[in-house]
């Protein structure tokens, strides 16, 4: 049992190695729906990941069925980015499960693309 807790660590502290830097901000773009709260919004992005959104700064209301692009702070970008890149490296093994994103985004600046969501 030891030996596969080792080979895990080792794993995982190559895999902090060779992670890609995808830094703290991304620009999604998709469409922008309502969420469970007045200020909760969720962002559904054309490569069909999903993020959870807020803002203090946009008034995301004003854009609710809207294509939008949304520039935004990833929550907890490490942990997110490592999340990321260990699904990356599962498909480039071979595994078919989805590579699907979902994660939660504070929103500093939108554009809107479109003033309908395509299906």
């Amino acid at each position: 049992m030891k030996p596969n807790l080792l080979l895990c660590a080792i794993l995982g502290f190559c895999t902090l190695g060779f992670a890609k830097d995808k830094g703290d901000v991304r620009d999604v773009t998709g469409c922008l729906s309502q969420g469970d709260s007045a200020k909760e919004f969720l962002l559904t992005g054309t490569d069909g990941s999903t993020w959870e959104v807020r803002s203090d700064r946009v008034a995301l209301a004003d854009h609710v069925g809207h294509t939008v692009t949304a520039t935004g702070v990833v929550s907890n970008a490490a942990m997110h980015n490592m999340k990321e890149d260990t699904k990356d490296m599962a498909k480039d093994a071979g595994m078919k499960k989805s590579n699907t994103e979902h994660g939660h985004l504070k929103i500093t600046d939108v554009k809107m693309v479109s003033d309908s969501c395509s299906k």
